[in-house]
């Protein structure tokens, strides 16, 4: 019922778009682009009703699924030549088609979303009864193709400019980059790489008059998608795909040199939030702009860290003076503090999970291991009154702090014009959360790398970079530039993900965790042992790892992961959302895959109290 009630409103939305076509004038290359999605999306409409014939026929005969599989691959490099379009014109409408194939909770709404799309579809053909999906995928395939014979319908009463394009098209260049590169949206057909070459080829065509226009950079951009094309083409296996070498020879300097290029054009505009087009590519220590409310517009940012910094450190304010932030997250450490479980303020009890690093903490929309606050300020704060962590007192603070001669200058720098006396926990959580939030160093051997260091990282942490965003699937989850849940392209949502973390690391009998993580803040099945994706950026250095410490090494994380988690070790976990299909990782692999996450690791932070 849910199901049908889905296509009915995704049918009627189109339906409803107005049928007078607005005269537009005339622009550099609107028009042939308007007329390539229309060619493009009737293209896609046309797989699709392949792919519902195929599987129509589907039987216990596994030449039929075969055949199914190969019209899902059809009708995914057909929708990649047009997601440019749709995924920025059209977010809303469209989205469906590529979703994720899981049951997705909107917040604060609560409302879930059933998974539906292409991606679903893949999931189900690769399912252990494909002949028992067959009503579940004709369901998928009649949504879809309903809605793809009237995509040109959305046409009607559309204005667009070059700008528009041209950004659209630029968002793509990235999610290419980092999803598509990854096989995010594919993960068992592993057509990420051939989707790319479609994708780039598509790209070229609707650059093509924008590419005439007198420019130094036009090109660069013209042989870089030719050079990109070739090499795609020629090593379309995703497996053995030399991702490193693409994104360094084609992917970031494309990206580049079209962001020059808009600038010389005044063709550029940003309709995003947090991406900074000023930045050579996505990269660029500068590519993602601050995430963190409350961390910015202040008169003197630099005296508003300093001020945190110090406060990190001060003991005075934990109800009994005993601790500070620095006390489990520890410089030294790399802001960690090298224990499974977190101790208490209180000496006969300990904390409910392990310390994660501070590193690139800001460069996350949920805070927490559960997600449970929105932003820096709203942690910090929970963390400065828990009982069991710092024991603060709101009323001790201005005698603590904002009287203290000690921080006047540092106060009066960071507030001017304010009265210390009616200063409090605002303040205090702010010039913290601005000390945190700077704490994005981006000058490990890998980022040298990509400067163009390439003495810095050797062969086979390349290769486990390789692996990382390819075989081994965690760039799935594990997002650049910070490796963690931040999703791209527009990077304005945070994942969590279900893993089934066992309590112990004996993968022979283990033990289901009683931590139920998100579902603890929402009771919804689907967030039963949800946790936010940390970075595995300096995770070299901060063992040990998961939400509860279970695993002492970075080898047993990967043992867990190509074991196929909580389900791939036998444990019961039904909403689990990693693959519990076993990612068949050699030992070399695995080496390789662990020497890459060594190659995240930052020069040593001289921060002290």
């Amino acid at each position: 019922m849910q199901t049908k009630l889905l296509i009915l409103s995704i049918v009627l939305g189109f339906v409803l778009v107005s049928f007078s076509f607005s005269e537009r004038k005339s622009f550099i290359g609107v028009d042939a682009t308007i007329a390539f999605y229309k060619h493009e999306a009737l293209s896609f409409a046309a797989t699709l009703e392949d792919l519902d014939k195929a599987v129509k026929e589907i039987s216990t005969d596994s030449v039929s699924i075969k055949k199914a599989r190969l019209a899902l691959i059809a009708c995914r490099l057909t929708y990649k030549r047009i997601e440019f379009f749709t995924s920025y014109f059209f977010p809303s409408e469209t989205r469906f088609y590529n979703a994720a194939p899981k049951f997705e909770v909107e917040e604060p709404t609560l409302e879930l979303v059933e998974p539906m799309g292409l991606q679903q579809m893949e999931s189900l053909l690769f399912g252990e009864d494909v002949e028992a999906n067959k009503g579940l995928l004709l369901a998928h395939t009649e949504a879809l193709f309903s809605s793809a014979k009237i995509l040109p319908d959305l046409l009607y009463d559309f204005e667009v400019n070059d700008m528009q394009v041209l950004e659209s098209i630029r968002l793509q260049l990235l999610r290419m980059s980092v999803l598509s590169i990854s096989g995010y949206d594919a993960p068992l057909l592993k057509t990420g790489i051939i989707e790319i070459a479609e994708t780039t080829e598509a790209l070229s065509r609707v650059l093509g008059p924008y590419l005439q226009l007198p420019s130094t950079e036009a090109e660069s951009i013209k042989g870089l998608l030719k050079g990109s094309l070739e090499y795609l083409r020629k090593n379309p296996d995703f497996d053995s795909f030399n991702r490193m070498e693409y994104i360094t020879k084609y992917a970031l300097p494309l990206q580049k040199h079209f962001g020059v290029f808009l600038k010389q054009q005044k063709l550029e505009i940003n309709t995003t939030v947090f991406l900074n087009y000023d930045a050579e590519h996505i990269y660029s220590p500068d590519a993602i702009k601050n995430l963190q409310p409350g961390t910015l517009n202040k008169s003197d940012q630099k005296a508003l860290i300093a001020f945190g910094s110090k406060l990190f450190f001060d003991k005075s304010l934990s109800g009994n003076s005993s601790v500070s932030c620095a006390s489990c997250h520890q410089p030294e450490n790399y802001f960690a503090d090298l224990l499974a479980i977190s101790r208490s303020i209180n000496q006969d009890s300990v904390l409910k999970r392990n310390t994660p690093t501070l590193f690139y903490a800001g460069r996350q929309h949920m805070q927490f291991w559960d997600g449970g606050a929105g932003d820096l300020t709203s942690q910090i704060h929970e963390v400065i009154l828990n009982p069991l962590e710092m024991n603060g007192s709101t009323g001790k603070l201005n005698e603590k702090v904002f009287s203290n001669n000690a921080y006047s200058d540092l106060v009066t720098a960071s507030f001017p014009g304010k009265n210390p006396e009616t200063m409090g926990m605002d303040e205090i959580t702010s010039a913290i959360a601005a000390f945190v939030n700077d704490l994005n160093p981006m000058n490990s051997a890998f980022d040298k790398y990509l400067a163009g260091q390439v003495e810095a990282m050797d062969a086979d942490q390349v290769k486990g970079f390789n692996l990382f965003m390819g075989k081994a699937q965690c760039g799935t989850c594990h997002f650049p530039p910070y490796f963690n849940s931040l999703l791209p392209p527009l990077y304005d949502v945070s994942e969590v993900e279900v893993l089934g973390t066992p309590k112990n690391s004996d993968f022979k009998t283990p033990l289901l965790g009683d931590d139920l993580g998100r579902y603890n803040l929402y009771q919804i099945r689907y967030y039963e042992r949800a946790f936010k994706t940390p970075t595995v950026r300096n995770s070299a250095k901060t063992a040990p790892y998961m939400h509860n410490g279970s695993f002492s090494s970075l080898a047993k994380v990967v043992e867990f992961y190509n074991l196929g988690g909580g389900k791939g070790i036998g444990l019961d976990v039904p909403a689990q959302t990693l693959a519990a299909t076993p990612l068949n990782l050699s030992e070399t692999e695995i080496n390789n895959l662990i020497s890459f996450i060594e190659s995240l690791t930052d020069s040593p932070t001289n921060i002290k109290n």
